[in-house]
């Protein structure tokens, strides 16, 4: 059974605890100058940590309620403030930028969604397609166009066709060249040959074989022995009928 006394002090000790600190005001001058006091003490403590742990440029600027100034800086107040309004100043610039580049981008898109429908349009109405939206006038524009764009293909479909046949007359003529070159070439291959060859008197022979003489109507026969070799070489003139 708990003793009442342990009771009693339990509750004091709840009591005299420390509790949440209600954020306002405080109305009592003394006690709001000495919290003042405290708290800035604290703020400066806490800045100063700040910068040497985590390496950070930290300024701080603290106006009392009488306008006395407290500040810290580990590195300058002003050029820590000049800092911030290059920064903000960056921002701003960028956001600016970023907002006018969408812009820009919308209505060239808007701008090109335009264009390409007016080019499918042209590419049907060019085709015979989708006439019935247009009006007199459009339909003589189109037929004129239309007109126009034929003339100029079939120009250009001459002039192919004249610079085909100029090339093509121009390679007859670079092959009849090799023809009659390939001809001259061949003519005097066969001169050389003809002058190579040695020049045979008539009434020379070979001494290897026997002279003949053979006259406008006779046929020399050669008669073979039963070895089938040259017996001899008779020349029976044979009379032909």
């Amino acid at each position: 059974m708990e003793h009442p006394n342990h009771a009693s002090e339990g509750s004091s000790q709840k009591k005299t605890g420390r509790g949440k600190t209600e954020i306002k005001r405080i109305e009592n001058t003394t006690n709001r100058q000495v919290t003042f006091c405290k708290r800035r003490n604290g703020l400066l403590k806490k800045a100063y940590e700040l910068s040497v742990l985590c390496d950070a440029e930290v300024a701080l600027v603290v106006f009392s309620s009488r306008g006395r100034l407290y500040e810290y800086a580990n590195n300058s107040v002003r050029g820590t403030i000049e800092r911030y309004k290059k920064a903000c100043a960056a921002s701003s610039n960028a956001e600016s930028v970023s907002e006018a580049n969408a812009q820009f981008y919308q209505q060239e898109s808007s701008k090109l969604k335009r264009q390409i429908r007016d080019i499918q349009n042209l590419n049907r109405h060019i085709l015979g397609e989708a006439l019935s939206s247009l009006s007199l006038k459009e339909l003589k524009n189109l037929e004129s166009r239309l007109e126009k764009g034929l003339s100029r293909v079939r120009s250009r479909k001459h002039e192919t066709l004249y610079a085909d046949v100029e090339f093509m007359q121009k390679r007859e003529i670079e092959l009849q060249n090799h023809n009659n070159l390939l001809r001259a070439k061949i003519a005097e291959h066969e001169r050389a040959e003809q002058q190579q060859q040695p020049n045979v008197m008539p009434g020379n022979v070979c001494e290897s074989m026997p002279s003949q003489s053979y006259d406008r109507n006779l046929f020399p026969v050669n008669l073979l022995d039963s070895n089938n070799q040259y017996s001899r070489q008779d020349q029976t003139a044979l009379q032909l009928v």
